[in-house]
């Protein structure tokens, strides 16, 4: 026979007790009839508890009480016939009359024993587990309410008492053999001692009760039901992309549950474990789920980890000091002194050195550690041979568990990356020679990212995420977010990852969402729901979100957001940018964004600064990275320029040209932001730095293309009209270099340090000589390319080549899975 139990959800409404029905009818089918244990309706033990602790204190239950009477009666009158009612009623009537005269006696004499409250709490399983019992009757007329206070046998340590195990195995199967033909509906939770006081279990006791049945009777296996797909490889309220896991060994099961998985808790499985019965987690709701198997001999896995848990309350103390060193029972009377005082020890880590021993606790109990410390060794404090014990607060804990660790090398390697990639810093670890568990102490407020950023560094055969933030929505932004729809199903498939947009500002109005901005309607969305936009303020709430995988998008050409470079990158979130006034400041601060970036483990990607979507910059690190020498580079990096030089031929005048570039969109408003060069030397610059070179906007020497009187004319107006005056010397420039059967171009240069940018007559050996459109070419002269230079070539201008080079730095930014 199997063992079924079911918590507070499964019997905490209409349609969770029909489910139960449901699932008893098929069990009962399949096997022997089962024994069933209930825990109280779901929220009614914390409902008892807050009538108990308000009548201590002399305040008023009664809402409370009504709540939990209405609750009963309500199903009892929606599920059983009419004629059946009266009986379950009265009895239920007389339990809630014994609760409110136990809580009136609370209430005069103002005071809470550990005992009474045991007793207040047993009502919640006695009132459920009566009220199914007789609604399954309808359907199984030997179905029995079965009090378990008359055969789980404890001690009187109220509130966590402790099992006779010989005596509650011996009164459970007589029990059960007098009852052979009955379906037993038991009270989950609640026992009694020698002298039939009601105690209770403890955290999980329900499960406790449906265990010790199962030991005691020698189950078949022990269902325990629930409202989750069983045990899953993370909370799935932190992990969205966690999934559930078909079956488990009983010590990772043990240390996954110690550290936080609430399905099933660590005593539950004690008795199950000493028989080796397995314990099954189902779900009410969900009865095509298989569940998750708990057993002895488990079946191999190919998951390095089986899961990752939490504890999201900690403190720990840290106890340093000389006289700790070669001290013999040092740590024993440590230790001992904590367990008389039954403060559990969570963790605990020494140095190799035994200069230092950190240990983790429940926060309310790390005030008191510190005083029964502070007594016990007096002496040595006194001494100076031990410091004065420090508290930490504020931490969590996070634990990866998984049988596969022990034959796995890489693993903790991976598990630090995955952390420190992301900016979480670990306070203390711990690991068994077992190897089941690595544990890390870290901050509470970076649990969720944390986990998040282990989960995907963990299980490769789900997709990365990488959360994305997006500053601007002009051609390059809007772009970028069109080319992002079209290849999310292909990034998905074949190269495991998936780019979710979490923010979305522009001058006028921002959007962060903690779900997630669907890019289809992005724009009505942000109209819609935005705030009015304020940079310092989106920054701060991204760094908030405190998202693992993190990206921050600079698609402006504003010099608003680069004051904020560093900040982000100290809050371990990466950046890509087409935004090339942060690299072409000062040299300083190029290099403290350099090593900011590399100091925090996140990556600083800019590859459209200089020639938009050609791998550009790429190229020029992969060579310096493996070894080669950067003798020279030779550039034509303005699309602009290119596009207005191979189209000024025949009789074309210069204006027009320039007028018909700004026409398709490929300058500035004021095309003179082009044409003066300083655009190419902010590339030129940034080229120069990356190849090793420390220059400054000064050490760029740039030939103006443009007469004076071009460049000073007051409005963009009569900047065209001085472009007409001096169309002659145009047409004289154009004129030679046709003589010459040459071209004109626009080339700056990188040459044993020193940049310029000029403008020269090119024929056709050189290897500018043949662009069209609005291409840009870049060559390379390295000590492996010295005779034939490296060249790239392609567009260098619009927003698709742009935006599509945007889209490879974030893609590169999550190309390392973990």
């Amino acid at each position: 026979m199997n063992i079924l139990k079911f918590g507070g959800t499964s019997v905490g409404s209409i349609a969770s007790i029909s489910a139960l029905l449901s699932i008893l009818e098929k069990e009962q089918q399949q096997s022997e009839k089962p024994v069933i244990v209930l825990s109280a309706m779901s929220g009614v033990t914390n409902l008892l508890t807050s009538m108990a602790e308000k009548a201590a204190l002399g305040e008023d239950y009664n809402v409370e009480l009504n709540a939990i009477e209405n609750r009963h009666f309500e199903i009892i009158r929606a599920l059983l016939p009419a004629a059946a009612q009266n009986p379950v009623l009265t009895k239920l009537k007389l339990y809630f009359n014994e609760l409110e005269e136990l809580l009136q006696a609370i209430y005069n004499l103002q005071e809470l024993s550990l005992q009474a409250k045991d007793l207040i709490l047993s009502y919640g399983e006695r009132c459920s587990t009566f009220m199914v019992c007789h609604i399954a009757k309808q359907q199984f007329p030997n179905a029995l309410f079965a009090d378990a206070t008359q055969f789980i046998k404890t001690d009187s340590n109220f509130g966590q008492a402790k099992v006779d195990m010989q005596l509650t195995e011996f009164l459970v199967k007589d029990f059960y053999q007098i009852h052979a033909e009955k379906m037993l509906f038991v009270t989950g939770f609640i026992a009694s001692n020698d002298a039939q006081r009601v105690t209770t279990l403890g955290r999980g006791g329900s499960d406790y009760t449906a265990a010790i049945l199962g030991s005691a009777l020698n189950a078949r296996e022990i269902q325990i039901w629930t409202d989750v797909n069983g045990m899953m490889t993370a909370d799935p309220r932190m992990v969205k992309k966690a999934f559930s896991l078909p079956e488990l060994s009983y010590i990772e099961a043990m240390e996954l549950s110690y550290f936080g998985a609430k399905v099933i808790y660590p005593p539950t499985m004690t008795p199950a474990f000493l028989k080796k019965i397995p314990i099954v987690i189902k779900n009410t709701f969900d009865v095509d789920f298989e569940g998750t198997y708990i057993r002895h001999g488990a079946k191999a896995s190919a998951l390095s980890i089986k899961g990752i848990s939490s504890i999201d309350e900690i403190s720990i103390l840290n106890l340093a000091g000389s006289g700790m060193v070669g001290k013999a029972g040092f740590s024993g009377r440590l230790f001992s002194l904590l367990s008389r005082e039954q403060i559990n020890i969570v963790l605990i880590t020494q140095s190799s050195s035994e200069h230092s021993i950190t240990f983790a606790v429940k926060p309310d109990d790390a005030i008191k550690a510190v005083s029964l410390i502070s007594k016990e060794f007096d002496l040595e404090l006194q001494a100076k041979k031990l410091d004065v014990p420090e508290v930490e607060n504020g931490l969590a804990v996070l634990a990866i568990v998984g049988e596969n660790m022990k034959r796995t090398p890489g693993i903790s390697g991976k598990l630090f990356h995955a952390l420190g990639r992301n900016g979480v810093n670990v306070h203390a670890i711990a690991q068994g020679s077992s190897e089941y568990n690595i544990s890390v102490i870290i901050a509470k407020t970076d649990l969720s990212k944390a986990i998040n950023a282990v989960h995907d560094a963990f299980y490769a055969e789900l997709n990365k995420t990488l959360h994305i933030f997006c500053l601007g929505t002009g051609n390059i932004g809007r772009t970028l977010f069109e080319q992002l729809i079209i290849q999310m199903p292909f990034l998905a498939k074949n190269n495991d990852l998936q780019v979710k947009v979490m923010g979305i500002s522009n001058t006028r109005k921002m959007l962060l969402s903690t779900n997630g901005i669907a890019l289809a309607q992005w724009e009505e969305t942000l109209n819609t729901q935005g705030e009015p936009a304020n940079l310092e303020n989106f920054v701060a709430q991204m760094k908030a979100m405190n998202l693992p995988n993190c990206v921050f998008v600079d698609n402006t050409a504003s010099a608003m957001p680069v004051p904020f470079y560093q900040g982000i990158f100290e809050a371990s979130i990466s950046i890509v940018t087409c935004n090339k006034l942060g690299n072409s400041a000062g040299f300083e601060q190029y290099k403290t964004f350099k090593n900011t970036a590399r100091k925090f483990g996140v990556d600083f990607y800019y590859e459209t600064n200089v020639g938009a979507g050609l791998p550009i910059i790429r190229t020029l690190k992969d060579l310096m990275m493996s070894g080669d020498k950067v003798a020279k580079i030779e550039a034509i990096l303005s699309g602009t320029i290119s596009y207005i030089f191979n189209h000024f031929k025949g009789d074309a005048a210069f204006h027009e040209i320039v007028k018909e570039a700004q026409e398709k969109g490929y300058t500035e408003p004021d095309p003179r932001d082009d044409l003066n060069g300083k655009d190419f030397m902010r590339k030129m610059l940034i080229l120069a730095r990356d190849a090793g070179y420390a220059l400054e906007e000064k050490d760029v020497s740039i030939e103006s293309m443009l007469p004076e009187a071009c460049l000073q004319a007051p409005t963009v107006e009569e900047f065209y009209q001085q472009l007409e005056v001096n169309a002659a010397y145009f047409t004289s420039l154009k004129a030679e270099a046709a003589n010459q059967k040459k071209v004109l171009r626009y080339i700056g240069k990188l040459d044993g340090g020193k940049a310029s940018i000029t403008l020269q007559m090119v024929d056709e050996n050189h290897p500018f000589y043949m662009l069209s459109g609005s291409d840009n070419i870049i060559s390379f002269t390295t000590d492996r390319y010295k005779d034939r230079p490296l060249v790239i070539k392609g567009p260098g201008a619009g927003a698709e080549v742009t935006a599509a080079g945007v889209f490879a730095d974030i893609i590169n930014v999550g190309g390392e899975k973990g």
